[in-house]
């Protein structure tokens, strides 16, 4: 009897998960296709105003495209050092101590200071990382 609420809670999960995969690949893919969007309306023919409305949509999504793309690359990798810097916060027992303790701290510090810690443990790890890398290319690179 134990199993039924289990099968069902695993069958939620995972339409859920199935649904929140489908929304963010297909948000993805309408972003990619956002500037064909705009370039079909702006060719759309026509004297009507509804015409004249569509092809000024059309040159509108065109300019702000590139603008949105800036914004999600930056925000993209915000969201990495971000979400990075947590994964090592928690791996790490000082910062994972220090980070509970701005949580507990309350208020705006409460707020921040965890999402913080992560992000300057992401960018230092992330620097590092590019630091090895370019160190270890230039080696390649001497050595061929």
């Amino acid at each position: 009897m134990a199993a039924a609420p289990f099968v069902t809670r695993v069958a939620v999960l995972s339409g859920v998960a199935l649904l929140m995969t489908v929304g963010v690949y297909g948000l993805v893919a309408g972003i990619v296709k956002l500037d064909d969007l705009g370039l079909l309306l702006r060719r759309g023919e026509g004297a009507s105003g509804f015409a004249r409305f569509r092809r000024s949509l059309g040159g509108g999504i065109l300019s702000a495209a590139p603008w949105l793309m800036r914004f999600l690359s930056v925000a993209g990798t915000v969201a990495m050092f971000l979400v990075g810097g947590g994964i090592l916060v928690h791996g790490l027992p000082p910062l994972h101590h220090l980070a509970e303790r701005l949580a507990a701290a309350g208020g705006l510090l409460g707020s921040l200071g965890p999402a913080l810690v992560g992000t300057l443990a992401g960018i230092l790890a992330g620097g590092l990382a590019v630091l090895v890398v370019n160190l270890g290319s230039r080696l390649v690179r001497k050595r061929a």
